[in-house]
């Protein structure tokens, strides 16, 4: 199977990293005035917040600027928010005005991607993690379009930042299940702009709330194409026993929570040499090949989790170089980043490069493909 046409689109707003951070440090004050502090005590809140968000948070070395669907984030008029109107609601507006949100912006992006006169691809797979609505953004699109007759839809939602590769896997599945059918699509929407709740004031929250960003990409998987592809040699996802409590997402009445315990590091660390040894078993390659040559596309959760992850299999700068590019330039996009650093590499390796990628989820999950780039045919 082969990976082409990777076409992002971007927010409509992005901002600067420390702009954002000073947004947090001001959203959580106001948050927590709620509960009766008078304007003292409102400001002292405000300089402890933001003193432990600078300490956790992911800083603008890491992450330059963060795009948002939101014009929240550029404003400090609390009344006029689309969601964090925190002088009445210190959680922001529930999950029902949550979800209208996502359902207006992602019908948009369907549009934008497939407009009059488009090719139908034979299926098309929305993955998200951030939103779901029945009928979906994939399926306005294939009824408006007329294409109802050859184009089948299915959602993967709700996986996390693992998320591209159960699409591709279904992607394949479905190529291989009938001869006629030739190109399938996977179209990411992730609006994680919407799930944040400054009256959560722990660790762990401040952390997501400094890394997550909106990102949206489409990409064709095919049997054959004549266009810059990747060729994918091998896929394998694998669940890592006793740590289901390690992460998790899940829904709460004003949105999708993550938490994220301190072992997920050391759980990463246990099993991920193991993991990648099998892999490219499967793909019928050398590890030490791969470890010496291939460039990794490793899912950005952090920087930490990135320096954890070289130091562990002791690569090198220049083989983690899209990885920390991606996170500097958009920050973690869910399920849509590691489409995001593919489409970076597509465009400016070397013809041949082998490119082993890694992503990890709530499970604790471990998934990950190797594939070739190829010029052409």
């Amino acid at each position: 199977m082969l990976l082409s046409d990777f076409r992002l689109i971007r927010p409509p707003y992005e901002t600067p990293q420390a702009e954002t951070l000073e947004w947090m440090a001001d959203a959580h004050a106001k948050a927590e005035s709620k509960k009766g502090l008078n304007e003292e005590e409102t400001a002292l809140f405000r300089t402890a917040i933001k003193e432990k968000i600078w300490h956790v948070g992911c800083k603008p070395d890491w992450i330059d600027k963060r795009g948002h669907i939101l014009a929240d984030y550029r404003h400090r008029d609390w009344d006029k928010m689309d969601i964090y109107r925190l002088n009445e609601l210190p959680a922001g507006r529930d999950l029902s005005a949550r979800t209208k949100i996502f359902e207006e912006h992602v019908d948009r992006i369907f549009e934008q991607y497939y407009p009059e006169g488009s090719e139908a691809p034979d299926d098309l797979i929305h993955v998200s993690c951030t939103g779901y609505v029945s009928p979906s953004g994939a399926q306005k699109i294939v009824s408006k379009r007329d294409w109802g007759m050859r184009t089948t839809v299915t959602h993967a939602y709700h996986m996390g930042c693992y998320g591209a590769f159960p699409a591709i896997r279904m992607a394949a599945g479905f190529l291989n299940s009938e001869a006629d059918k030739e190109t399938a699509d996977i179209v990411h929407t992730e609006v994680c702009c919407l799930h944040n709740n400054p009256s959560l004031h722990q660790l762990d929250q401040l952390v997501s709330q400094s890394l997550f960003a909106d990102g949206f990409i489409k990409y064709t998987v095919s049997k054959k194409t004549g266009k810059t592809h990747y060729k994918i040699l091998g896929l394998r996802e694998e669940t890592i026993p006793n740590s289901t409590r390690s992460m998790t997402w899940n829904v709460a009445s004003w949105g999708n929570q993550m938490y994220l315990a301190k072992e997920v590091p050391i759980l990463i660390a246990r099993n991920l040499r193991g993991y990648l040894k099998r892999l490219c078993e499967k793909a019928g390659l050398d590890m030490e090949r791969i470890l010496e040559n291939a460039l990794f596309a490793i899912h950005p959760g952090g920087p930490k989790i990135l320096g954890h992850i070289q130091d562990l299999l002791k690569l090198t700068d220049e083989q983690m170089a899209y990885s920390f590019k991606i996170l500097k330039s958009y920050g973690n996009m869910s399920s849509a980043t590691l489409p995001h650093i593919w489409e970076a590499v597509s465009r400016e390796a070397d013809d041949k490069a082998l490119v082993a990628s890694l992503a990890f989820g709530p499970g604790l999950s471990i998934s990950g493909s190797i594939m070739e780039k190829r010029c052409g045919f």
